[in-house]
C-alpha cells in the first residue's frame, strides 16, 4: 500500500465498553492535496465512493462512465450500485464538472470528469492493445503531468491494473475505505486466561447467574459477548462475558436439537446463538468446523422463540462460473445453490428415529413455510419480523449488501451471518474487504453482537487434513 493514502474510513466507533479509533491517515500539518483517479471496480464496489477522499480531488474517465453503462441492467449489488451512483453524479452535474470540476460540498475536493486526449508513447510502447485500462493509464499519465507540483494515484481493485500503474512510474492504491486492518481475529482459536484464583472458577460453577466482573482483575479488555475459558493450577471453565449482567458466567455444553458441541468453540457458538438478547452473531472458520449446522440447530431449538426460521445464501458458483439457464420456477432454478443449507438440515434429521416428534416437527416447519430455504436475492426490500434468520457464506457479500440485509430486521429478529473468509468466490472481493469481516470489524464492542471464529474441523477427518495442507 503507497504510503501517500488519503482515502478516509471512519473515524471514532463507540464499542460499549471501549472507543477505537480507526484511521488509514496520519494527519500533518504539511499534507498536500492529492489527485485520485477511480477505476470502474471502486465504483462497482461503493457507490458511495465519492465521499471518502477528504479535500483531494477525484477524477473519473469517460470510459469509466462507459464501463457502468454495461453494468446498469441487471439485479446484483454491482447493477444497483452502477446505478446509485449515475443518480448520484447526474445530481452534482453541472458545465463546470468538465473543466473546473464539480465542487464536492465543505472540506472536500472538486470532482472531474475526463478523458485521455491524446496518444501516450510510453504507455503504447508498454501496453499496445487499446483496452480499457490502458486508457485509464492514459488519463492518470496525462493529470499527473498537468498537476506536477502534486501527487497524481490511480485507486483500482485491480490488482494486475495497479501493477500495470507502478511499472510506468504511476503511483496507485486499492480502495481501502472498507477494508478490515484487524485479521487476526479470524485466525484465532479460543482465548485461554491462565493464573485465575481457582476459588473464584468454583465460585463461577457454584452460581448460575455468573460471577461479577469486579471481582476478576483481567489484564485484557474484554468485548461485550466474548467468550474465554479460564484457567487456574487446578481447575478450569469455559466462560462467557454477559455485558447485560455484567457478570462472568459459566457456558454449559448443551445439545441443541440433536446436535452435540464437540469442542470448546462449538459450546462458545451455542452460547450466543442461544441468547435472545443476542440480536447479531457472525460465525467464522474453515470449512468443516459446523458453522451453518450450529446455527441451524440452535434455530430450530428455539423455533418456540421465533415465528419463522429463514435460511438464505447469495447465489455464487465455486470459483465464480456460472451454470447457465436453470429450467422450472424460481425454487428449482436456485436449489441447486441451496444445497449445502439442506444438507446440513438432513444431517439434523438424521440424528432422530424415523418416529421422532422432533422429526416430524421438522417437516412440518417445511409444508408450512416456519422453516424457509431461499436465495438472498429475494430478501432485498423485505421486512423480516420474528425470525431466526441465517445468512450462510457471507464472505461473498459486500459491505453494503450486509448492511442491507441487517437493515431488513424487524421486531424479535436475529441475524446469524456465517463464513470462511479463505474461500471467498466474488472477484470483488478479499479477506479483508468482504461483508461478513466489516460487519464483524464494525459491531465488535456492541452489546448486541457476538462473534465467534470456529478453528477446529469436526467433518471429517479428510475434511479437516485438506483444509489445514491443500
Amino acid at each position: 500500500m503507497a504510503t501517500t493514502n488519503n482515502q478516509t474510513k471512519e473515524k471514532t466507533k463507540t464499542t460499549g465498553t471501549k472507543n477505537k479509533s480507526k484511521t488509514n491517515i496520519k494527519p500533518t500539518a504539511t499534507s498536500a492535496k492529492k489527485n485520485f483517479i477511480l477505476d470502474t471496480n471502486v465504483i462497482l464496489h461503493d457507490f458511495n465512493c465519492l465521499d471518502n477522499f477528504e479535500e483531494n480531488d477525484i477524477y473519473i474517465p469517460f470510459i469509466v462512465l462507459e464501463e457502468l453503462d454495461k453494468f446498469k441492467k441487471g439485479s446484483d449489488q454491482i447493477n444497483f450500485n452502477a446505478r446509485a451512483f449515475v443518480r448520484e453524479l447526474d445530481l452534482i452535474t453541472d458545465d463546470d464538472l468538465f473543466t473546473n470540476g464539480a465542487d464536492l460540498g465543505v472540506g472536500r475536493g472538486k470532482l472531474y470528469i475526463v478523458n485521455g486526449s491524446k496518444d501516450n508513447r510510453k504507455i503504447i510502447d508498454a501496453f499496445p492493445e487499446k483496452t480499457p485500462d490502458n486508457r485509464i493509464l492514459t488519463v492518470v499519465s496525462e493529470v499527473g503531468e498537468k498537476h506536477p507540483e502534486m501527487k497524481t494515484i490511480l485507486v483500482s481493485k485491480d490488482i494486475n491494473l495497479r501493477m500495470k500503474a507502478r511499472s510506468l512510474g504511476m503511483l496507485a492504491e486499492d480502495y481501502i475505505n472498507d477494508k478490515v486492518t484487524d485479521v487476526d481475529i479470524f485466525s484465532k482459536s479460543e482465548e485461554v486466561i491462565e493464573g485465575i484464583n481457582p476459588d473464584l472458577i468454583d465460585k463461577v460453577y457454584a452460581q448460575a447467574g455468573g460471577v461479577d466482573i469486579d471481582e476478576f482483575n483481567f489484564e485484557i479488555q474484554l468485548d461485550p459477548n466474548q467468550c474465554f475459558i479460564l484457567k487456574s493450577e487446578r481447575n478450569s471453565v469455559l466462560v462467557r462475558y454477559n455485558p447485560f449482567t455484567q457478570k462472568i458466567k459459566k457456558i454449559e455444553k448443551e445439545s441443541n436439537f440433536g446436535i452435540q458441541p464437540r469442542n470448546a468453540e462449538q459450546a462458545f457458538a451455542f452460547e450466543i446463538l442461544n441468547d435472545p438478547e443476542i440480536k447479531l452473531v457472525g460465525l467464522t472458520g474453515k470449512a468443516g468446523t459446523g458453522k451453518t449446522l450450529l446455527a441451524l440447530a440452535s434455530a430450530l431449538k428455539q423455533y418456540k422463540v421465533y415465528n419463522r426460521i429463514l435460511l438464505a445464501r447469495p447465489i455464487v458458483s465455486l470459483s465464480n462460473k456460472d451454470l447457465g439457464y436453470l429450467p422450472g420456477d424460481e425454487k428449482q432454478k436456485v436449489a441447486p445453490y441451496m444445497q449445502p443449507l439442506f444438507d446440513n438440515l438432513n444431517v439434523i434429521k438424521s440424528s432422530f428415529g424415523q418416529n421422532s416428534s422432533d422429526l416430524r416437527l421438522i417437516d412440518e416447519m417445511q409444508k408450512t413455510g416456519q422453516l424457509e430455504i431461499e436465495a438472498l436475492a429475494f430478501i432485498r426490500g423485505r421486512s423480516l419480523t420474528d425470525t431466526f434468520c441465517i445468512i450462510d457464506e457471507a464472505q461473498n457479500l459486500t459491505p453494503h449488501e450486509v448492511k442491507t440485509i441487517i437493515t431488513r430486521a424487524g421486531e424479535n429478529t436475529k441475524m446469524v451471518f456465517t463464513g470462511d473468509l479463505q474461500q471467498i468466490d466474488s472477484p470483488y472481493l478479499d479477506t479483508q474487504s468482504n461483508g461478513l469481516a466489516y460487519m464483524i470489524d464494525k459491531m465488535r464492542g456492541q452489546n448486541i453482537f457476538g462473534h465467534v471464529n470456529l478453528v477446529k474441523g469436526e467433518r471429517s477427518e479428510l475434511s479437516e487434513l485438506a483444509s489445514n495442507l491443500l
